[in-house]
């Protein structure tokens, strides 16, 4: 299989129906951006997580593809059997509880701070950006667009990635800048 297929070179794209749609549709844009979210995850694992936070983020980034299936799929035709496509409530839990977990080795936070940090930490802010702006892409593309579980999703990974980025730079010893 090769991996150029010549389909997009007028500017269209195909959703998971078949359907043809400008690169430039919406909800290209979203699933675009939790690609690029996906990506900057590999980014901080690559600047040096340890053995933990990497589990997470790999969870995190199968999570991601299945969240990216849900956009490029709005007749919702992926069967439910397929569990690698599912972003539930089970998966939000699992954000939740990596937040519990995590937190409980920072200290509370009384200003706010400065994003930055570690090379990791650092990236680990900027996903947070990132899953930010692809969650209002989602908003944007209506309520109906995909599942809410999806949107609860994004809303409580931008929370994680923040956290994580805490305790990554605290792992590393690099304390935080107030603003």
């Amino acid at each position: 299989m090769k991996i150029y297929t010549r389909t997009g070179d007028r500017g269209d794209t195909a959703l998971f129906d078949g359907t043809r749609v400008s690169k430039a549709d919406p909800r290209v844009d979203a699933y675009g951006a939790v690609d690029e979210l996906n990506a900057a995850l590999g980014l901080a694992t690559a600047h040096g997580t340890d053995e933990q936070v990497s589990g997470f983020l790999t969870s995190i980034q199968r999570d991601l593809h299945a969240v990216g299936a849900r956009l490029a799929d709005p007749a919702r035709r992926i069967a439910p059997r397929v569990d690698k496509a599912t972003v539930d409530a089970r998966a939000v839990a699992r954000l939740e509880g990596v937040i519990d977990l995590l937190e409980g080795e920072l200290p509370p936070l009384t200003r706010f701070i400065l994003s930055g940090g570690c090379a990791a930490g650092a990236a680990l802010h900027l996903a947070r950006t990132v899953c930010r702006r692809a969650e209002r892409q989602v908003v944007s593309l209506g309520p109906d667009a995909v599942e809410p579980e999806v949107l609860e999703y994004l809303n409580r990974l931008s929370d994680l990635l923040f956290v994580m980025a805490r305790a990554v730079n605290r792992r590393a010893g690099v304390p935080e800048t107030p603003w």
